[in-house]
């Protein structure tokens, strides 16, 4: 676990492209593998409503606001997977996932993302507090937690028409990259069909 892990001894890359342990937290810069996270399944079609929806990025803090791969082996502390990095920032990494999955509902006439321009009936907006492998204590396991705090905004008058706070916690089986990694897969698509039916709802 991640207290473990962090001895000099232990602190090496594993050689294997893709294969690195959370155990290699202190090797030296490397080149990165990129890592990417996946839409869930959608089941069955919504009835397609009238109402334009965009997405903003949600907001963060400095240390998510990266396309590293964070982890934290002490509350107070973050730290980043060496040899590793998401394929977008994580906000904007979220932000994709989310207008992919709400088009594919096919519940809105249109789904865009912001800042491009972009002008619906609803805005969705976001502010992204957890994202990332925590392992806190000693002899700890690894568990991915991911928390997005939503409000849906009616554009014409500014009023939040429905707000809600998604919370998800995914054990990760061992500290290897791909392993945390599938972790946040499994996390991040759970959480998403989580925020699907409440978007649909508040904004048909």
């Amino acid at each position: 676990m991640f207290p473990r892990l962090l001895l000099p001894a232990l602190a090496l890359a594993l050689g294997t492209s893709g294969c690195a342990a959370i155990s290699a937290l202190d090797s030296a810069s490397e080149t990165l593998d990129v890592y990417e996270l996946q839409t869930p399944a959608i089941e069955g079609a919504a009835r397609r409503g009238w109402a334009e929806l965009v997405v903003e990025p949600p907001i963060t803090s400095g240390a998510l606001s990266t396309d590293r791969i964070m982890i934290r082996p002490a509350p107070l502390q973050a730290q980043y997977l060496p040899g590793a990095r998401w394929s977008d920032e994580a906000p904007a990494m979220l932000q994709t996932l989310l207008v992919r999955s709400l088009a594919e509902t096919g519940a809105f006439a249109s789904v865009g993302r912001a800042p491009l321009g972009a002008q619906g009936d609803y805005a969705l907006l976001g502010e992204l507090t957890d994202f990332q492998a925590e392992s806190l204590g000693s002899g700890a396991p690894v568990s991915v937690h991911l928390r997005l705090m939503l409000r849906l905004v009616r554009e014409r008058d500014s009023a939040v028409v429905a707000s809600r706070t998604f919370e998800v916690r995914e054990p990760a089986t061992d500290d290897e990259t791909e392993t945390v990694v599938a972790a946040f897969d499994r996390a991040s698509r759970r959480m998403i069909s989580e925020i699907l039916p409440w978007a649909v709802r508040a904004g048909g």
